[in-house]
Order: structure tokens, then C-alpha cells, then sequence
């Protein structure tokens, strides 16, 4: 089932018409011509989001909306307005709206609006089985590992900052957990039950990045059908982290600002903003007074960024921690993967702290994972006096165990972008000894 919708209008018809194209689309619909009935029947914990006109006799969609909004603040209610009615709309998602459609609306874009609203309601269901404070200070020690005095003052600054109503950067490498820390901000805090959603900035190109963040109407992108919803409306209520902030266009990043500083996002190629509450984090890759001087950050977004920066240090900088990141790491790989823990000497996980890993985290998690495969950790040289087939061979192995590496010990995945069969994918590591079925 797609979703159970309450659909109100006091046309009739209509409500037929909506209520057979809704559920040849996989909804359960109940329509009501009546919103008061509509109120008084409809459970907020048996339904997925209500559909309301905005102009009926007897309540108005607002009163609908408000009624429902004190039932359940979380359930999602979608208001429908004529041509003279959309300001009004635009004023109710003020007060909890979670859109709205000018009339007359296609049936196709319904069930778009109705799909991302029961995806949020859904979300939100699941945000609230969990604790109602989700992280503990011995649960945040586990999601953030390490007893550095580097972890320990970045821990107790994550528990000050993550219900405060501030926007905030992650300064701090590649790999060094920024989207870890990330979520604990928002686990902790106020915005836990809301969305939580990324941003990757890197390897986008202007337009797509425009599209990406500030959502589109119809047409605006050659090959795309129908209107898209940005990454900043679907962080409505919740938190949007905005990954590699510096490599985002100037012009991105000023109409960002504005959008932050009016509390309202316009779609490119819209003419109507939508109400917006949400909060920015956003990780650097340097001091964003740096990144300002060298032309990367604009001064504006710095300054609302920088009063709330938390500096995430490098692995290098936390060698005492990496003894027991590595241990937990090939833990949990071997669990995942169903391969025995590999035999960790003191001396390997001395040699381990001893490295100055420039990829942080995500360097020694791929470190770990090897050696619960128990692949070599160095490529592997043939020797010049070995015959053509045997250094052939050894090529061989050590391109296998690359890409083993990279599909995470998934044989199907390797064979894949290898492009050979499966089974001779298994031959071949059978052969070479690189894993032990």
C-alpha cells in the first residue's frame, strides 16, 4: 500500500473522481464532502496525510488544518486552493501546512506531493520509536568512539550546541567523521523527530547543484519530467548538512544565505516561496576565515557559520584512539561480512597508531575491513626471475583483492566490476588463497 489519505471537498465529485485515481495508484482513500465529519472520524494514527479544500461551508481548510495540527502536529495535511486563494495557502504553511495545489492540479503531480508527504509522515514514525532523548552521553560515546581529550571536548561540545537554535560548521578533513558528528547534532536536539538531510557539494555541476538544493518547477531541466523538491524543503522542520560547503558556486551560496535570512525557499522557476524552518550544518574542509580569503566562502555565510564551529580532529591528531577504532571497526566488519575477527597483536595496532592516515576514518575503516579478509595490506611486486605466468598470477591476485576491497568483500559486486562470471570470480580466489569460503 502507498498510503492511507483522508481526502475532503465538498464537491462530490471530485472527491470521486480523486479517490479512483488515487487508489488505482496503490492509496487507501476515504473522502469526506462533510470536514467536520472528516474531523471527528479520522484517526491521525490510522492515516498518512490529509487532502483539504481550503473553502468549504461550514470549516475552512485552515480549521481542518489547525484540528488536525492538535491531534497530531506530525501528521501532514496538504491544502487545495483556487487561483484567489493562494496567498492564503502560502499563509497557512505558516501555521503547519505541508503544501498545497492551485486547482485545477494534474492527478500525476497529486500523487507526487502525496508520495514525498507520506515518505516525511513515515520518517517522522520512525524518529519517534526512538528514545525521547535518542542519544545518552554513554550512547553519544559510542556514536562518536574515542578517549582522546580531543574526542572528549568535542563530545561535551556536541551535547552544549545540539539543541541551541544556531546554524553551525564542521571544520575538519575528509574521512574525520564530520557526518557523524552531524547527526548527533541532530539526534540530540530538538529537531531529532524531523528530517534529517544531505548534501554532497563536490562533483556537482552549477545547475545541478541549484536543482539539487532549491528544488524546481516543471520544465526547468531538459529530460526531467514534472516539478522536483530541493534538499532544503525536504529538511523542513528537521536539519540539512550541507557537505564541502567551499566547493558550492558564490551565487549558490548567496541565494542559500538569502533563503536563511527571509525563512522562505522559491523553487527555480517559481513564482510563489514556500515557508522554510530548518537547520544548516555545513562541514569545511578549512577555517572558514580562510576560506573566505581565498575567494571559496562568502563572507556573509561565514560569519553566520563561524560563532558555532566545532573543529574536527584529524586521526593523526588521536593516535591513543586508534588502537580501539580499529578493534571495533574489523568488529563490526566481521559481523557484517560473517568472517572471523582477525588475530590483533599489540604490536600490529602499535604499528597502526604509528601512521599518519590522510584519510582519516574512512582510511583506517577500509584498513580494518582488509584485514577482516584477511587480504595484503601492501601491493603485491612480482619477482623479476619468476616465469611470465606466475607474475601474470600475481598481478592477477592483487587486482582481485582491490576489488574486493572495494565491494566490501561481496564476491557478486566484485565479479560485476571485474566483468567476469561469478564463478570464476570464485575460482580464481579459491585458487590464490585470498579469502577462505
Amino acid at each position: 500500500m502507498r498510503g492511507r489519505i483522508a481526502f475532503i471537498d465538498d464537491e462530490a465529485a471530485l472527491c470521486a473522481a480523486a479517490a479512483d485515481w488515487l487508489e488505482a495508484s496503490g492509496f487507501q482513500v476515504r473522502v469526506f464532502t462533510d470536514p467536520a465529519l472528516a474531523l471527528a472520524q479520522v484517526q491521525p494514527g490510522d492515516c498518512d496525510c490529509v487532502v483539504t479544500d481550503l473553502r468549504m461551508p461550514g470549516l475552512s481548510g485552515q480549521q481542518v488544518l489547525d484540528g488536525f495540527r492538535e491531534a497530531d502536529p506530525d501528521l501532514p495535511v496538504i491544502l487545495l486552493s483556487g487561483h484567489a486563494d493562494v496567498p492564503v495557502a502560502v499563509a497557512a504553511m505558516r501555521t503547519g501546512a505541508h503544501d498545497f495545489l492551485e486547482k485545477p492540479y494534474r492527478a500525476e503531480h497529486l500523487v507526487e506531493v502525496l508520495d514525498r508527504a507520506v515518505d516525511l509522515r513515515r520518517m517522522r514514525r520512525q524518529a519517534r520509536t526512538r528514545k525521547a532523548s535518542p542519544l545518552s552521553a554513554g550512547r553519544l560515546e559510542v556514536r562518536l568512539p574515542g578517549d582522546s581529550a580531543a574526542m572528549r571536548h568535542l563530545r561535551a561540545m556536541v551535547q552544549h550546541l545540539a539543541d541551541l537554535p544556531v546554524d553551525l560548521a564542521l571544520v575538519g578533513e575528509a574521512g574525520s567523521g564530520r557526518h557523524d558528528v552531524a547527526r548527533c547534532l541532530h539526534d540530540l536536539g530538538r529537531r531529532a523527530r524531523r528530517p534529517f538531510v544531505t548534501l554532497h557539494c563536490a562533483g556537482l555541476g552549477d545547475a545541478a547543484l541549484e536543482a539539487e538544493l532549491f528544488g524546481h518547477e516543471r520544465g526547468y531541466l531538459a529530460g526531467v519530467s514534472g516539478a522536483r523538491t530541493g534538499r532544503l524543503e525536504q529538511a523542513q522542520g528537521g536539519t540539512l548538512f550541507v557537505s564541502d560547503l567551499q566547493d558550492m558556486p558564490l551565487a549558490a551560496q548567496s541565494r542559500l544565505m538569502r533563503v536563511l535570512q527571509a525563512g522562505a525557499v522559491e523553487r527555480i522557476g517559481a513564482q510563489t516561496a514556500r515557508p522554510l524552518d530548518l537547520r544548516l550544518i555545513a562541514a569545511v574542509t578549512a577555517d572558514t576565515a580562510a576560506l573566505v580569503a581565498q575567494g571559496r566562502l562568502r563572507a556573509d555565510l561565514a560569519h553566520r557559520l563561524s560563532p558555532a564551529a566545532l573543529q574536527i580532529p584529524p586521526l593523526r591528531d588521536r593516535a591513543g584512539d586508534i588502537a580501539l577504532l580499529f578493534t571495533d571497526m574489523a568488529g563490526a566488519a566481521s559481523a557484517r561480512l560473517g568472517l572471523p575477527m582477525p588475530d590483533l597483536r599489540p604490536a600490529d595496532l602499535d604499528r597502526l597508531a604509528a601512521r599518519d592516515w590522510p584519510g582519516n576514518l574512512a582510511e583506517l575503516r577500509a584498513s580494518a575491513e582488509r584485514a577482516v579478509l584477511a587480504l595484503p595490506t601492501t601491493p603485491v611486486r612480482s619477482d623479476p626471475a619468476q616465469s611470465l605466468p606466475d607474475r601474470m598470477a600475481m598481478i592477477e591476485a592483487q587486482i582481485i583483492a582491490d576489488a574486493l576491497t572495494t565491494a566490501q568483500g561481496s564476491s557478486a559486486r566484485a565479479a560485476d566490476a571485474l566483468g567476469i562470471p561469478r564463478r570464476t570470480l570464485n575460482e580464481k580466489i579459491a585458487r590464490y588463497g585470498l579469502r577462505a569460503d
